[in-house]
């Protein structure tokens, strides 16, 4: 498979990785704040990514970020931890099989964000 086709196959891993996530996280919030636990994973995420810069040598580029790439990454990230509070409680207080689906919905709201833009 080309280089240029292996977007298909982080595609698929994305979502194999996003449902486990779901599962995992609904088993270990039990009995713990869902705001540490979402401090807790994201501390996680922050050193899986970083750990991913040094290892590719990517550190190089952040001088060449432009201020418009920097608003909209900080942007992504506040979405993102938004996402992620707002889904810790609610898998700490309601069941996985209901709040994944609607979770899931961001699917069709990126569809039509997308396609307003």
């Amino acid at each position: 498979m080309k280089m240029k086709e292996m977007w298909l196959i982080f595609a698929i891993l994305s979502a194999v990785f996003a449902a486990a996530t779901s599962i995992l996280a609904k088993i270990g919030i039990e009995g713990v704040d869902s705001n540490l636990a979402t401090a807790i994973r994201t501390m996680v995420v922050l050193l899986m990514a970083w750990g991913m810069v040094f290892l590719t040598h990517s550190q190089g580029g952040i001088s060449s970020i432009t201020p418009k790439s920097w608003l909209f990454l900080i942007l992504s990230g506040f979405a993102t931890g938004a996402s992620l509070l707002c889904s810790f409680y609610a898998l700490k207080i309601g069941e996985v099989n209901k709040v994944v689906p609607i979770d899931k919905c961001s699917l069709v709201l990126t569809i039509l964000f997308a396609a307003s833009s």
